[in-house]
């Protein structure tokens, strides 16, 4: 999914207030009536924000939903973008956009730079990329209130990863370093290196072995399984003092505890991952490979502290139903190139193109009716005060003159 952030620069504080309370109403609505968005963002009238709906709707911040039962919109991807990146923006960690250098199965990458102009990593979660591939449509299944909001789980994903990386960075542990987050989007630094999946030799293939598979365990013992271990998230770095420092772990939101039911599964996947990548790639064969009886004794509690982390139990339950597939089908599936668009992107993209005239139809009919409005309550009001005279009118808590009792 592109991150075109071309029309930011000419949003207005309504413009954003809106958003934001879209965002806010979108916890309680999949459609958000158009009362309510006025009610939560506060806007002086109610045309001021039919007005601002219009215009984030021209921009694809906001669309409509069609056949629902009452006049709504609701928040789209890039309108969540847009937030993310506002806070950002305001928080100084990041100040410009660069390129594209990644898309991973449930997430975009991008390169940005803070006010400094030291280059940084954006991850923008985009969960429904992957997970539920058996749900015939995300909007159906949506509607009969089985799940959370995509954009609202990406979110959570976020909040979990960031904690997770933020716990590893603290403890030791050779993963990017957390900067920000906001929504579904994560600020961390920019690895000087090259994804493994890349490497086709290694002068000392067996120490590179051995630091991967003592990641594994030392996690583990922490209490953690990292769930996707493998070539397409460990980080190769040319310049490095320790061997430890030579690979950077990425890619968390999948994490699991200790504890977890299936957690010795999902450990010995991860550990035939690296040995199959090594046979597979660089030719190296190693029958000294981690086993969980036997290497395995918990040293720490990063999985209890994560789980105190402030989710509730809801939200935990639906993003380990939102990554469950997606754990479930880790293991020889590519990242997709840039410039690949997934199933559900294509299909979206297509509904978009073929109903975006209709509707930019629809909204200039609606602005002109908001205008022909405007300048019949003007006409009122003059007429009002020519014969009431203003001092004699009352306002509502809007500032906007009461006609409806006066005869004109």
């Amino acid at each position: 999914m592109k991150l075109d952030t071309t029309h930011m620069r000419y949003l207005t504080p309504e413009d954003f207030k809106v958003l934001i309370a879209m965002e806010s109403g979108s916890r309680n609505h999949f459609v958000i009536p158009t009362k309510v968005i006025h009610q939560i963002g506060g806007l002086r009238s109610e045309r001021n924000t039919r007005r601002a709906i219009s215009e984030l709707a021209k921009v694809k911040l906001v669309a409509r939903e069609r056949n629902a039962k009452y006049d709504g919109y609701k928040l789209t991807y890039h309108g969540y973008d847009y937030l993310a990146l506002k806070s950002f923006s305001k928080r100084n960690t990041v100040f410009s956009l660069g390129s594209q250098i990644g898309i991973g199965k449930e997430s975009d990458i991008f390169v940005v730079a803070d006010p400094q102009g030291k280059n940084n990593v954006l991850k923008v979660h985009r969960l429904g990329r992957i997970s539920f591939r058996t749900v015939k449509n995300n909007r159906d299944y949506l509607k009969e209130g089985k799940s959370l909001s995509w954009m609202f789980l990406s979110r959570l994903a976020a909040q979990k990863e960031f904690a997770f990386m933020k716990a590893l960075y603290e403890n030791g542990f050779s993963v990017p370093k957390p900067i920000d987050q906001s929504r579904h989007c994560i600020i961390m630094s920019l690895v000087d290196g090259f994804p493994m999946r890349q490497l086709v030799e290694h002068q000392n293939p067996e120490r590179l072995y051995n630091t991967l598979m003592n990641f594994i365990v030392r996690l583990a013992c922490q209490g953690l399984i990292h769930c996707d271990f493998n070539e397409f998230n460990i980080m190769i770095q040319e310049h490095f003092d320790t061997p430890e420092e030579e690979v950077v772990i990425i890619d968390f939101p999948q994490c699991i505890s200790l504890s977890h039911v299936d957690a010795q599964r999902y450990f010995e996947r991860d550990v035939n991952s690296i040995r199959s990548f090594f046979e597979k790639k660089l030719g190296y064969v190693s029958e000294d490979y981690p086993r969980w009886e036997r290497d395995i004794k918990r040293q720490g509690k990063l999985d209890l502290e994560m789980g105190a982390s402030g989710f509730n139990k809801k939200e935990i339950r639906e993003l380990e139903k939102a990554l469950e597939e997606s754990r479930e089908n880790i293991g020889g599936e590519e990242d997709l190139k840039i410039g690949d668009h997934d199933s559900e992107d294509e299909d979206a993209e297509e509904n978009e193109e073929s109903e975006e005239e209709e509707e930019e139809e629809e909204l200039e009919e609606e602005e002109s009716e908001e205008e022909e409005e405007e300048d019949d309550y003007d006409t009122k009001v003059q007429a009002a005060i020519r014969k009431y005279g203003i001092e004699n009118l009352k306002q509502d808590k809007l500032g906007n003159y009461i006609l409806d009792d006066l005869e004109l």
